[in-house]
């Protein structure tokens, strides 16, 4: 029961800071650019406000504080998922506040990507699980020195990866708020007070988040919000021994990143396009689909990977 409350907090605390920090946004002129060579459909979108992230990161410190406050290995998931948020925050404010299009350098953003999941990979050491969870109930593999390397491109692929899934109203929010479900479930199973608390006031927060990103968005999560949410379920995946499950908890998010990924190389090597356009969202887009649909079914698709990597 105490456990659930997480949820509880994280819904109350997103529906009370929604319309509080939208206007806030809006008067600040934290408006998002539209890309021109996006689809044409959403340059409608221009000026937006963005960083709506913070809406649903506030709940966490106040969640953890209040139902699991001395546990190392929550404030831990807090610091990690929070200095991703603030890495985002800073790429949206050099886009939105100082024009900067392409917000931080690559170079920038990939070492501070970098030092933050070093960081916390060698901090939770001591509590994480010395054998991995495989898929499909194949049953555990002890890591070794694969923890460092696997854990590192964990979170720097999955901060990455929601981040290219974040181009639609609701699709990365409703996305994440599955996987995060997948491990409140886990952690529930597991006893982890701690894994359990931190998803499922991500769950709360994201629901509450979808009341003002569900089409037509009143505000995204920006950066702020996408980088955390993946280096979140990264942290999560480390704690509980999963990591090698993230792929398939994350289907929609891998299946997004290897859209980008087939057709950069496909162009590169062909001159040709695979797609429409990339991310695999805009594809449907272009052929035809309403932005309703295509988070729906991408919706259902993360709900197929979720179910996948319990089996």
């Amino acid at each position: 029961m105490t456990k659930a409350l997480a949820g509880v907090i994280g819904l109350a605390v997103s529906l009370v800071l929604g319309p509080v920090v939208i206007p806030i946004l809006k008067r600040l002129k934290f408006g998002q650019h539209v890309r021109e060579q996006g689809p044409e459909a959403h340059l409608k979108k221009q000026g937006t406000p963005t960083m709506g992230g913070v809406i649903f990161l506030a709940a966490l410190p106040i969640a953890v504080a209040l139902l699991d406050g001395t546990s190392h290995r929550a404030w831990a998931l807090v610091g990690l998922t929070w200095g991703y948020g603030l890495l985002g925050l800073a790429d949206d404010m050099l886009k939105v506040v100082f024009k900067r299009p392409l917000g931080l350098k690559a170079r920038e953003k990939l070492l501070g990507q970098v030092l933050l999941a070093v960081a916390f990979a060698w901090y939770v050491y001591p509590w994480v699980p010395h054998r991995y969870r495989l898929p499909f109930g194949w049953g555990t593999w002890p890591f070794g020195g694969w923890y460092g390397p696997i854990a590192v491109l964990a979170i720097l692929g999955a901060a990455n990866a929601v981040n290219i899934t974040d181009g639609l109203d609701g699709l990365a929010a409703g996305a994440s708020a599955i996987s995060f479900g997948f491990f409140a479930l886990l952690g529930l199973k597991l006893r982890d007070v701690a894994a359990t608390v931190f998803a499922l006031t991500m769950v709360g927060g994201l629901i509450g988040f979808l009341r003002v990103n569900l089409h037509p968005a009143k505000v995204f999560m920006g950066d702020t919000g996408a980088l955390a949410l993946g280096a979140g379920l990264a942290g999560l995946a480390i704690l509980t021994g999963s990591p090698l499950l993230l792929p398939i908890v994350g289907l929609l998010f891998v299946i997004e990143t290897l859209s980008v990924i087939v057709q950069v190389v496909s162009f590169r090597l062909t001159g040709r396009r695979v797609l429409r356009m990339s991310p695999l969202h805009h594809h449907f887009e272009l052929s035809g689909w309403s932005e309703e649909q295509v988070v729906t079914v991408f919706w259902l698709v993360s709900m197929v990977g979720a179910v996948m990597a319990w089996l």
